[in-house]
């Protein structure tokens, strides 16, 4: 995808705005220290230990775009707990020419309640079996090869939680399958395997800050 024409091109944090730095989600230390992300026109991805705010950043960037925070595309508007954090509403985007076709906010820990609403909307698309009638694992690779269909942006976090390390190998195959028919990544994640993907970009959350990583 040309980097012109990639989903979302960038996100800034709105500082001048923020109430407070002293104030979660605004405390944690890559969050009170971001600025402005660039992000790859093909895989974007997020990494560092617990607690770091990968996770929270993933999902305001996902809310921001106009995602369910509990995962999903944008008709799914389900909500079985208001958890997520306001950081959402202090970005300032900057979106390609392109708008995907296809969207989704695929995310382990709330994977059973997305399930439970993808039958409830369109069971035909994702294959002839419940997900509820596959393993967690299972059903989320179901997701990952019959739901995403291309034309796509898709935020994954932390998706190595559902898959082995086998099918973490096989998923950067289908990571590039999809970004080859002009789809766009962003991607939480603690695995080796999973950030495997060449043509990337690499932000490591600590502690301290947010880089990238060279």
């Amino acid at each position: 995808m040309h980097p012109f024409n990639q989903y979302l091109r960038s996100i800034s944090l709105k500082r001048d705005d923020v109430p407070s730095f002293e104030k979660y989600p605004f405390s944690i230390p890559a969050i009170r220290n971001l600025k402005h992300l660039d992000l790859h026109p093909k895989v974007t991805y997020l990494i560092g230990e617990n607690g770091t705010g990968k996770s929270t950043l993933l999902e305001a960037m996902a809310v921001a775009f106009g995602l369910n925070p509990e995962g999903g595309s944008r008709n799914f508007n389900f909500a079985t707990r208001e958890s997520h954090s306001e950081l959402h509403r202090y970005f300032s985007q900057v979106r390609g020419l392109w708008r995907p076709e296809d969207t989704f906010f695929l995310r382990a820990e709330s994977f059973y309640n997305v399930a439970t609403q993808v039958e409830q909307l369109d069971v035909s698309g994702y294959g002839k079996r419940s997900l509820h009638e596959q393993s967690h694992g299972e059903s989320f690779w179901t997701l990952l090869t019959v739901r995403f269909r291309g034309n796509g942006f898709y935020m994954l976090d932390e998706p190595e939680a559902a898959l082995s390390p086998t099918r973490q190998m096989a998923a950067i195959r289908v990571i590039h399958d999809l970004v080859q028919a002009n789809s766009q990544f962003v991607i939480a994640t603690h695995s080796p395997i999973v950030m495997a993907y060449p043509e990337s970009k690499i932000y490591q959350l600590s502690e301290d800050s947010i880089e990238e990583v060279k």
